[in-house]
């Protein structure tokens, strides 16, 4: 089975009120497109097309170092904004050529849906292609539909089209099924489905949802995989991306207390995704564990401990400290009230004693 993905990552997000990309907005210590990327893991996509234009030159740059080999990023420029149609077609230029089956299935997702599990896409991909559908939608039951396209079925379930906010009918408003932007195309009927797209809507861009109803009205095969709503929620502002942090962090902790983790208390503890620990550690209220910190066997960390891309050997004690890119031997007792700055190291077994500041480089 072949399978490339599109990810639209061109949008400016105005409601960040922000400098920064919106697809580079951090979450759990990685950016919201690299996450989007990560969740294609399970179906190692043969190519990842990054369709960028707002802040193209960071983005690229960020995801060309952070993007895993797997991924096989490429990356192709929306330079006007003119619509999720205009850009999945750009996106479709990075899979020009005869390396790539027609029947092949391209994925198609925003760059601004971080909570995106990667078995959610690898059901959406194994529906798409046991059904031969033409295309297969990702949809959620939302009870405030506000702002999404709603999913517009015939009377025997078959999927019609799907009508934006903007551009529904009162009766088409009270839907509480939505497009959540994510898709499974089959990419030979995917291209010249883009080819009809029209600007006649109230945006006057050429909207990708608008190829749903060329399939169907072509009596091609539409399919739907339903997922949860929390999971599928894109990020527009900084409200909810506090709230997808939290989301996202319930899930980091979870994994770790089902690994041998003690939490004191989950809620005042913040792993990032890009943390490793090991089994039998104790953390206390307060911890923060950030960027590439590792945390050996039988470790005790916390309470208010702060570590950024530390590495901490096994049954090692850490209280009240803060640390940049520092070692702390195996079986040593640090702080209370320590500062470990960039480069600094703390021998094993050793007791630093309270307001301890190593030697940094």
């Amino acid at each position: 089975m072949s399978v490339s993905a599109i990810v639209l990552a061109a949008g400016e997000g105005t409601r960040m009120r922000s400098a920064r990309p919106k697809p580079l907005h951090m979450i759990c210590g990685r950016s919201m497109v690299l996450h989007v990327i990560h969740a294609l893991e399970k179906l190692q996509p043969e190519r990842t097309a990054i369709v960028v234009g707002h802040g193209a030159e960071q983005v690229t740059k960020k995801v060309q170092a952070m993007a895993p080999a797997w991924a096989n990023v490429a990356f192709v420029e929306q330079v006007e904004q003119n619509g999720t149609g205009d850009a999945a077609a750009i996106g479709m230029t990075a899979f020009d050529g005869d390396d790539y089956d027609d029947e092949a299935t391209i994925i198609v997702l925003p760059g601004d849906a971080p909570l995106l599990r990667t078995e959610t896409l690898d059901e959406l991909v194994a529906t798409h292609v046991a059904n031969s559908n033409a295309a297969t939608m990702l949809t959620s039951v939302m009870d405030d539909p506000t702002g999404y396209g709603r999913v517009i079925r015939k009377k025997d379930g078959q999927v019609q089209r799907i009508v934006e906010q903007r551009d529904a009918s009162p009766d088409e408003l009270d839907v509480r099924e939505v497009c959540t932007s994510i898709y499974a195309f089959r990419r030979d009927l995917l291209g010249p489905a883009l080819r009809t797209l029209t600007t006649d809507n109230s945006q006057g861009e050429y909207y990708l949802t608008d190829v749903i109803s060329v399939l169907a009205s072509m009596g091609h095969r539409v399919g739907c995989v339903q997922a949860p709503s929390e999971e599928t929620q894109g990020v527009n502002d900084r409200w909810q991306l506090a709230l997808a942090e939290r989301e996202l962090r319930a899930r980091t902790n979870r994994h770790w207390l089902l690994n041998g983790v003690t939490m004191l208390d989950p809620r005042q503890t913040f792993i990032d995704v890009t943390v490793t620990i090991g089994r039998d550690v104790t953390l206390y209220p307060g911890t923060m564990l950030q960027g590439t910190t590792a945390i050996g066997d039988g470790c005790e960390i916390g309470p208010d401990a702060r570590l950024v891309d530390c590495a901490i050997g096994s049954e090692a004690t850490v209280t009240h400290t803060v640390g940049h890119d520092a070692e702390v031997g195996t079986g040593a007792n640090v702080g209370p009230y320590a500062h470990l700055p960039v480069g600094s190291s703390v021998s094993s077994n050793t007791v630093t004693g309270a307001f301890y500041t190593a030697p940094g480089t």
